[in-house]
């Protein structure tokens, strides 16, 4: 079973693994072509600007709270229509 496993994915290459060598005998490495797409900082950012967001929300009046929460569906919930959102809360639309 492990046989037929290893035939189908392929063998393992490292990621410090030599492709060629450059002008000046660098070695390149499949790591060097691989982009990193896991950015510490961007991910980082995104938490506090989460929590910030989560914050002012928590700041606003109940029924603001509410409106906002609804209308981008930020409680977890798809986010509604503005005249969804309306029809709720018992408003007028323009009010949304």
């Amino acid at each position: 079973m492990q046989f037929r496993r290893e035939k189908k994915v392929g063998p393992t290459v490292s990621l410090q693994e030599s492709l060629d060598t450059g002008k000046d005998d660098s070695a390149l490495t499949l790591s060097d072509l691989l982009q990193d797409t896991a950015c510490m900082e961007e991910t980082c950012e995104k938490k506090d600007d989460a929590s910030r967001l989560r914050s002012l929300i928590e700041a606003l009046p109940a029924r603001e709270r509410q409106l906002v929460l609804l209308r981008y569906g930020l409680g977890g919930q798809p986010p509604l229509t503005q005249s969804e959102t309306a029809q709720l809360l018992g408003i007028s639309r323009s009010y949304v």
